[in-house]
């Protein structure tokens, strides 16, 4: 058994793990889910045709889902501490998890968005709707149980990239497993912070899952 001061410390990089992902889940998807959008939009043929400027949107996104996230960490250390103050803990560990989150959240609004029957589109066109009605009353409508999948999917993923961050001083159940269990041989310690993010994983997984479930049955 745990003593209570170690179940403080479980609790305590629990919630800023959450935090952290909440956070940046949040902020990542809105900027990806206007960038997925103008991707979808400015491709040949679509309401706002424009390739030059959805090649440039194109490139700037696979380059940012190019980079690891390990890598990016460190890259954007001066735009961190320049942005939050400092580099270390809570708060501007959310900074590259945004910043990573938001070309892969951009990446799944398009799919998400190509889903959509081209019929519909064309048809609300015909009825002279204008490109943002079309976006807000048609794309989104319609795509909506695959944009709460992604939802869930960027906040897997970062929920993984949290605890990275943790091991380099970002806080959390990462920070926890390697001060606290890797450096001072607690392997119990560092048992717990994997089953509970296997839980958080699960839990958000299943969240999502139904949250999709039931916006497709409507």
């Amino acid at each position: 058994m745990f003593s209570p001061m170690v179940w403080r410390l479980i609790w305590q990089a629990t919630g800023e793990t959450l935090y952290m992902v909440g956070v940046s889940v949040a902020l990542a998807e809105a900027v990806g889910l206007p960038l997925g959008i103008i991707l979808v939009t400015t491709e040949k043929g679509h309401i706002l045709e424009n390739p030059m400027v959805n090649r440039i949107l194109s490139t700037i996104i696979n380059i940012g889902r190019s980079i690891p996230f390990i890598i990016l960490m460190v890259a954007i250390i001066p735009f961190t501490r320049a942005l939050v103050g400092t580099s270390i803990g809570t708060t501007a560990a959310m900074v590259p998890l945004t910043v990573a989150a938001i070309p892969f959240v951009a990446r799944l609004v398009e799919t998400a968005l190509k889903e959509v029957d081209s019929g519909v589109v064309e048809a609300a066109l015909a009825l002279g709707a204008s490109p943002l009605q079309i976006i807000w009353k048609v794309l989104i409508p319609e795509a909506l149980p695959s944009l709460v999948s992604g939802v869930t999917i960027t906040a897997v993923n970062l929920i993984g990239y949290s605890a990275m961050a943790g091991a380099v001083g970002g806080g959390g159940l990462g920070d926890l497993a390697v001060r606290y269990g890797y450096q001072r041989f607690r392997t119990d310690i560092m048992l717990a912070t994997v089953i509970i993010l296997i839980v958080l994983v699960q839990a958000m997984q299943s969240l999502g899952d139904w949250a999709s479930r039931s916006l497709s049955k409507k």
